[in-house]
């Protein structure tokens, strides 16, 4: 599907398809929002967002969980301008929130490789939360270096590059409202 003169916000750029629509991405998110709420029946909970690709999907989804809740993020970084994975994590912004005692819920866009998430798990271990799991809205299920299982996962992703609801190419298609896959 060629949707590059369909939406303006594409900046020229086609598509292959639409992947996840917003109907779809708001449905599921509704659906994550309730898994959550009765999976935390019952001490502190902090959400922590993975800037800067799960801001939207963070943002949609703690609205959706109904109980108490904290938000805190971490900002890390592994692909720079390119559309695979540097391998190199370097982590730019780490919370300030006490995090010892507390359930954890790592908030993810997607898992490809693992190698942020392993390593943002280990950190977020050391710091002694009552519990940590992680949540992805997308999972390629081809992260051969991820040490921890995803608790929440929103849709098994096609191995395509993807686009909109927060993922980016280079910092642009972040404002797309579906998913797509870039060509």
């Amino acid at each position: 599907m060629n949707t590059s003169t369909a939406d303006p916000r594409l900046l020229g750029r086609k598509v292959r398809r639409i992947v996840y629509t917003e109907d779809i991405l708001a449905q599921r998110v509704r659906e994550l929002g309730a898994e959550i709420t009765a999976y935390y029946p019952e001490g502190d909970l902090l959400v922590l967002g993975l800037l800067k690709g799960s801001f939207i999907f963070l943002s949609d989804l703690v609205r959706e969980i109904g109980r108490p809740i904290h938000v805190d993020f971490l900002v890390a970084s592994s692909y720079g301008d390119r559309t695979v994975s540097s391998g190199n994590v370097r982590l730019l912004y780490d919370p300030e929130t006490e995090l010892e005692g507390k359930h954890i819920l790592l908030v993810e866009d997607i898992v490809d490789t693992g190698r942020t998430l392993s390593r943002l798990m280990d950190l977020l271990q050391a710091r002694k939360p009552r519990s940590v799991e992680i949540c992805a809205l997308l999972h390629k299920h081809i992260a051969t270096e991820l040490r921890y299982p995803t608790r929440f996962i929103g849709f098994d992703a096609p191995n395509e590059f993807l686009v909109g609801y927060g993922l980016d190419h280079a910092e642009n298609f972040r404002h797309i409202p579906y998913i797509a896959s870039l060509q």
